[in-house]
């Protein structure tokens, strides 16, 4: 029989679970309120006239435009600027990845082509020489494929295990850190929309996507910081991982839904969510238990080797699902990883032979065509640089805040909390790859774009300084 003190005990966790349920509820009823309130009152917004160009459209190759040697010059340039960026940055207590976002910057109009036009169209030909825009179409082909392998490999290396262990606080303060950044997102949008929108994105559409763009934490960054600081095997390390990971799922399945609502109707987007809704839960109610049951069976017969050509065929075929659905083909990419076990033969070699062409080829095609749809030179003037201040702020403090509320509600100290807060605030690559989305949908202007891309990227770098202050290397080495 149980003693009094036990049963008291026991009584006492209920309680306090049954609180912390009601509080994530009433946390969620006030994040729908919120944003219902704010659309109310976003509805009455106008937003200026869009302006319609119209070009001629000249078929066939324009003479003179080699696709093929542009695009390989493009990457060659990409990938060495890249590299030099990065060890720069690594040479300061940066991630790689901020060097070559930043190479991407340098090599668009912000920097190469406002120093030198022509040298810039060397790598991708101006519309006069090449008014279809085959180079850069090219470009974003090659990007749209790096994307999905590389959250393919972020799907495979995500440690559902871990997540587990720490999935009680690891979900109070996922949640309570996208919901507070979105329905911050949303309530800048109500000075954001008649700025630096159009009347052709509607306001719902435009409200949406910043709340989620805010919302969004870079678990792979995040694990690279961790990794340069020898924390990942700490407990605060722990923890972030599972919240990144947690918020990693949380927000693409919610981009998912913004997608769905700003390719349609509102109507369409409900069918939308319905078959997403479908999509998830066959992945781990059909295809996750028959990854298990096939990789338990091949591994020890070695029949796990020949695994590459049928998980590439699935991999295209869960990217072609989700956009055929109405979202973007990198949420199937992801979801296929993640439902493979992490820690099987089959997902450690996959993971290994595709990274290194992943992020050293593929991805500089992604930074490149980041750097060519940013242009920070459209931030300019005081009040453009006020707004893109107030977006930061906006991001950090909903991030740093939601995140810290919820870890001292859920037991955490001040230090812990703060350290948490100041990690779920790294975006990086994710951040571009939903800015990217939200960019080619027409949902938000150039103009935005490049102040959410600084955003981006100064949250990112704000990250390890800061973490370095907080967090005492001698804590770091008794808690390894």
């Amino acid at each position: 029989m149980l003693s009094t003190t036990e049963t008291q005990t026991d009584s006492g966790v209920h309680r306090e679970s049954a609180l912390q349920f009601v509080v994530y509820l009433l946390l969620l009823a006030g994040a729908v309120g919120s944003f219902l309130l704010i659309q109310h009152f976003g509805q009455s917004l106008s937003a200026p006239v869009a302006v319609e160009t119209t070009t001629t459209p000249k078929v066939g190759k324009p003479p003179g435009v080699d696709v093929v040697l542009h695009v390989l010059a493009t990457l060659a340039a990409i990938i060495a600027v890249g590299n030099v960026f990065a060890w720069g940055f690594r040479r300061i207590g940066q991630p790689a990845v901020i060097g070559e976002v930043v190479a991407g910057i340098a090599l668009g109009p912000s920097l190469l082509g406002s120093i030198s036009p022509d040298l810039m169209h060397l790598l991708i030909p101006g519309p006069d020489v090449d008014p279809q825009g085959l180079v850069l179409s090219s470009l974003k082909t090659i990007a749209q494929l790096g994307v999905i392998l590389y959250m393919f490999i972020v799907g495979l290396e995500l440690n559902t295990h871990k997540v587990g262990r720490h999935a009680r606080a690891a979900i109070a303060v996922s949640h309570a850190s996208i919901v507070v950044p979105f329905v911050l997102g949303a309530v800048l949008s109500l000075w954001l929309y008649p700025m630096l929108s159009t009347s052709n994105v509607p306001f719902t559409s435009f409200a949406l996507f910043l709340g989620v763009a805010m919302s969004i934490t870079a678990f792979p960054v995040l694990a690279r910081i961790l990794t340069d600081q020898r924390m990942e095997r700490t407990d605060l390390g722990v923890l972030a991982l599972s919240c990144a990971a947690t918020d990693d799922v949380t927000a693409w399945c919610l981009l998912a839904f913004v997608v769905g609502v700003a390719q349609s109707q509102i109507s369409s987007a409900v069918m939308v969510a319905m078959w997403t809704f479908v999509f998830i839960a066959a992945m781990f109610l059909v295809v996750r238990p028959l990854a298990i049951k096939w990789i338990t069976w091949a591994e020890p017969r070695g029949y796990d080797r020949q695994a590459t050509p049928v998980l590439f065929i699935a991999l295209l075929c869960a990217s072609l699902i989700t956009e055929a659905i109405g979202i973007h083909a990198v949420f199937g990419a992801f979801l296929l990883g993640a439902v493979i076990p992490h820690d099987s033969r089959v997902a450690q070699e996959l993971s290994r032979k595709l990274i290194d062409v992943v992020t050293t080829l593929l991805l500089p095609a992604f930074f490149a065509v980041t750097g060519m749809n940013t242009r920070i030179g459209l931030v300019s003037g005081m009040e453009s640089w006020l707004v893109c201040g107030a977006i930061i702020l906006v991001a950090t403090m909903g991030k740093c805040g939601g995140t810290i509320a919820a870890s001292r509600f859920v037991g955490l100290d001040w230090s812990m909390s703060t350290a948490l807060g100041v990690l779920m605030n790294t975006r990086g690559l994710m951040e571009l790859i939903v800015l990217n989305i939200g960019l080619s949908l027409g949902v938000i202007s150039p103009k935005l774009f490049a102040m959410m891309v600084i955003m981006a990227v100064v949250t990112t770098v704000a990250t390890a300084p800061i973490l370095k202050l907080l967090v005492k290397r001698p804590e770091i080495e008794a808690a390894t």
